[in-house]
């Protein structure tokens, strides 16, 4: 599927989705993302609430069906400081299936911008939620941390 855009937003029906719209964004904020993770809980749940802070950059998902929480890539290290706020779509639901992209430095493993991208289950609006600067050594350990 692609994604469909209606008003400001985008739609999609699937998480492969999310992918296509954090390419999208990524292209257009110059870094455009080349390695992607799709989260899932240790339980094989999908479905998170999530907390962010993309100024200080962490975020934290909370599977919803066993409760756990769950650092997304690096943000353990920077939660102490963060001002986490709970992200919620438009149509006012507060769980999504989440995407992470990274963009890597030229020519390395090491990731240069991460990218945070939703899809609510309830309307299928598709986006990315945050993104900032991330100074990982290594992307595929950044992305196995999703």
């Amino acid at each position: 599927m692609t994604l469909k855009k209606r008003g400001k937003h985008r739609y999609g029906d699937r998480q492969e989705d999310i992918q296509a719209e954090i390419l999208r964004y990524s292209s257009e904020n110059g870094y455009v993302a080349q390695h992607f993770a799709d989260a899932v809980c240790k339980c094989g749940g999908r479905l998170f609430g999530v907390l962010l802070d993309d100024n200080e950059g962490a975020a934290s998902r909370t599977c919803v069906a066993c409760k756990l929480q769950h650092p997304i890539g690096d943000s353990e290290e920077y939660l102490e400081e963060a001002d986490l706020g709970e992200c919620a779509c438009p149509c006012g639901n507060e769980t999504f299936e989440v995407t992470v992209g990274v963009s890597l430095y030229d020519e390395s493993e090491d990731v240069r911008w991460l990218y945070l991208g939703f899809r609510c289950p309830t309307c299928g609006l598709t986006a990315v939620y945050g993104d900032w600067k991330n100074e990982f050594n290594d992307y595929r350990e950044l992305l196995a941390r999703v």
